[in-house]
């Protein structure tokens, strides 16, 4: 007897009963496997639910056939019975050999073949030609995320030897389908435009066209919508809705119309503010941080201020899990919001135990010595945020986190996890610098500011600049003591060549080593101290001036010097790289004193201001003020006078060009700047991102600024009249090879013989 059970009949017979092919049981001798070309006989017997020596029926097989079939791996299975003998024939699905792709550019291929895999094409697999339309729909979706909305793909399956195929992809990508127009229904409060510059998503055309993000999205249409409901609801709109939104694609596939149709509704003003709940402070101490008044429009964002510096404030007393809930009562007549603040301080808690992760090189020690919230002592929520911003100013890492866990099964008790991520603190580069000064500058650096995991950092470096030329050796130990002073090591060798330049002909050889001391003094002010020696020799030139050639005369070319340094600095800015709000102040003393050569004094202030115009703009202040002056009947040496003029000081006039110049034997001046020992720069400096980049990518950044600054000498006289001023826009990019600077100046107040330079611009750091 014979028989064939095919994968057809084995789904008929899962409805039929078994007694309507029914024939004797028999048991099961032998297993042979045929119509196999690239899979093993051992993959179907793994599959087979029948082994030799079982008693099967025709029920058996038929469930025998559905498991084989149910792998994927064949077109059709069939089950033969010859004699005792269960002879199993099947045909194999073709494998999947290679996947190619021609034509993709936005793409790279392992991100294609990633979006493949999901909907299960894959080298190695088995092919199933109908999952061929689920593979192109994959890939035009991939295309649609970017925009391409005319993406065509085309797919050609060729067959290969061993039962294989190829699989090429081939891809007409099309243009970019970009935001021909956006338009906002509706606004009768606002401008359009000024909605407009709400939205990260921008219209395609003009100057930067290229720039803009006009490049339609889904994702980025709702947070835009989610931006604007912000907008209205900060502004006392409550009842602000957006009623459609309507998106259109022409037929060529390459511009999107955007159009929104909001409604605004009518201003609330708020009403009364009362606060209820568990008051475990004084009511008249949590008032004060209720900034709302009754009158003025409703703003939720205020709101979200209220409470969280209600908690915060109860976070500093200990109770981790404060909840301050605002509740509204809405007046619909007389458009007015009452809110009752319920405060529910929870329960009491200190901290257990502070757990550090992340740091798989840095030592618990580097993060630990930072915090300022301790173990066994009542949790402190202003302590704890501080904390976080002491272990991010270390540098060391690249996300630092605190979260608050309770204690389980104790009430009372709170840990803090600090976790990190470490960022590469050591460094090995060699790079080109160029400047308006110093043209090109060979440069290379070594430096770990995390050795050996301890926090102390060493440094070397090296630069090459036609005028300025330098080797600098340094270490520092940031907690030479454990209240944190630190302490640091200094060697270097500097040689200046002003030739090439607008400072008047001179060159220098100086060699100095020093020690520097800081202390704090507060959680964001520190005082320094250092004490170092210095070694100057001075080269003047027939053509330098008098003033140089008397000095060297008088004092000889070659100094030895000993320098003290007194400082302070305050640093209250919310980033270091990217400061949006707050203060920078730092005064720094530098006293030449016997037994040296030299006897001078140099006092210098530095104040800085940051102020956030909105989400994306930031204003700078800057003020720069320089004091020098020599006693003991000896004169500030020339070599360490004040310039003005150029990046970093008063920009749109040459480098180091302003003041005081070398007048000849005629009495002409010849251009050359005798620098001065007193110099004031100030400067307004509005930072913008690049548009088409937003707030997202604060590496680059434009700005528009004012600059202003005086330079004079011993003897003379501050004038009104002889400041300087310019206007202009930059651009500051921190790019992978170092901070460039560009900057187009334009004087608006200059004097006959005053050296502009209307485009200036640094690449890299010059010492």
């Amino acid at each position: 007897m014979s028989k064939t059970f095919t994968a057809i009949q084995a789904g008929v017979l899962a409805f039929l009963s078994p007694l309507s092919f029914a024939y004797s049981p028999f048991v099961v001798k032998d297993i042979r496997v045929e119509g196999i070309q690239r899979t093993e006989a051992g993959t179907v017997f793994n599959y087979l639910p029948i082994r030799i020596g079982d008693s099967v029926s025709e029920t058996t097989v038929s469930q025998a056939v559905k498991a084989l079939y149910a792998t994927g791996f064949y077109k059709d299975v069939r089950i033969e019975v010859d004699k005792d003998v269960l002879v199993v024939i099947v045909d194999e699905r073709p494998a999947i050999s290679q996947i190619a792709f021609s034509g993709n550019s936005e793409f790279d291929a392992k991100d294609l073949l990633k979006g493949l895999k999901e909907v299960g094409i894959a080298e190695s697999r088995t092919f199933d030609r109908s999952q061929l339309e689920k593979a192109e729909q994959e890939i035009k979706r991939l295309y649609l995320t970017k925009s391409y909305y005319g993406a065509v793909v085309k797919t050609t399956v060729s067959p290969l030897e061993r039962n294989r195929v190829a699989i090429n992809f081939e891809i007409s990508e099309g243009e970019v389908a970009r935001i021909k127009n956006i338009r906002i229904i509706g606004a009768k409060a606002f401008k359009e435009s000024r909605l407009l510059d709400l939205m990260s998503l921008e219209e395609s055309g003009g100057i930067f066209s290229w720039f803009r993000n006009a490049k339609y999205s889904k994702q980025q249409l709702l947070a835009d919508i989610e931006e604007l409901r912000s907008w209205y609801l900060d502004r006392g709109y409550l009842n602000f809705a957006v009623e459609s939104t309507q998106v259109s694609i022409t037929p060529d596939k390459r511009d999107v119309h955007v159009s929104i149709a909001i409604k605004e509704g009518d201003v609330y003003h708020i009403g009364t503010v009362k606060l209820a709940g568990d008051l475990i402070l004084p009511e008249a101490e949590l008032r004060r941080l209720v900034t709302l008044k009754s009158g003025e429009v409703y703003s939720r964002s205020k709101v979200g201020e209220v409470t969280r510096a209600i908690s915060d404030r109860l976070g500093n007393d200990g109770y981790a899990f404060a909840n301050v809930n605002a509740v509204p009562e809405v007046d619909e007549t007389a458009k007015t919001v009452s809110l009752t603040l319920f405060v529910d301080p929870a329960r009491r808690a200190y901290v257990n135990r502070i757990n550090v992760s992340g740091n798989t090189r840095s030592r618990d020690e580097v993060v630990r010595r930072e915090m300022l919230q301790m173990e066994n002592a009542w949790f402190d929520r202003e302590k704890v945020d501080k904390s976080k911003v002491r272990v991010d100013r270390t540098g060391f890492f690249e996300d630092v986190t605190i979260d608050t866990v309770p204690v389980t099964g104790q009430a009372d008790q709170v840990d803090l996890n600090v976790n990190v991520k470490e960022r590469a603190t050591g460094s090995l580069s060699v790079g080109v610098g160029y400047s308006a000064t110093d043209k090109v500058a060979l440069m290379g650096s070594i430096s770990q500011n995390n050795l050996f995991g301890s926090g102390n950092s060493l440094s070397f470096s090296a630069n090459t600049g036609s005028v300025n030329r330098a080797l600098q050796l340094s270490y520092e130990n940031p907690y030479w003591t454990e209240d944190g002073v630190s302490r640091a090591f200094d060697a270097y060798q500097r040689k200046v060549d002003t030739t090439s330049t607008s400072v008047a002909g001179y060159k220098s050889d100086s060699l100095g080593t020093g020690v520097r001391f800081g202390v704090p003094i507060g959680l964001d002010d520190r005082v320094f101290f250092g004490l170092s020696v210095d070694h100057t020799k001075v080269t003047t030139y027939d053509d330098s001036p008098v003033q140089y050639k008397d000095f060297t005369s008088r004092f000889g070319s070659e100094n030895t010097t000993l320098l003290t340094t007194i400082g302070w600095s305050s640093d209250k800015r919310d980033s270091y790289l990217y400061p949006t709000k707050g203060t920078y102040q730092r005064v720094n003393t530098e006293v030449a004193v016997p037994p040296g050569g030299m006897q001078y004094a140099k006092l210098g202030y530095q104040w800085q201001r940051y102020f956030a115009l909105d989400r994306t703009k930031t204003l700078m202040l800057n003020t720069d003020i320089g004091w020098a002056t020599g006693y003991g009947g000896k004169p500030v040496p020339f070599y360490k006078n004040y310039y003005a003029g150029g990046i970093g000081s008063i920009r749109g006039f040459k480098d180091n060009s302003l003041g005081q110049q070398v007048v000849d034997s005629s009495g002409n001046e010849t251009g050359d700047a005798l620098g001065g020992t007193r110099r004031w720069i100030g400067s307004a400096e509005v930072f913008f991102p690049m548009p088409g980049a937003k707030d997202k990518d604060k590496s680059v950044r434009l700005s528009t600024f004012v600059d202003a600054g005086i330079l004079w000498g011993l003897g003379q006289s501050f004038s009104f009249g002889d400041i300087r001023y310019s206007t202009g826009v930059g651009l500051n990019w921190m790019s992978p090879i170092g901070p460039l600077k560009f900057a187009i100046g334009i004087p608006l107040k200059k004097k006959p013989g005053d050296e502009i330079q209307r485009f200036q611009f640094t690449i890299g750091t010059t010492m």
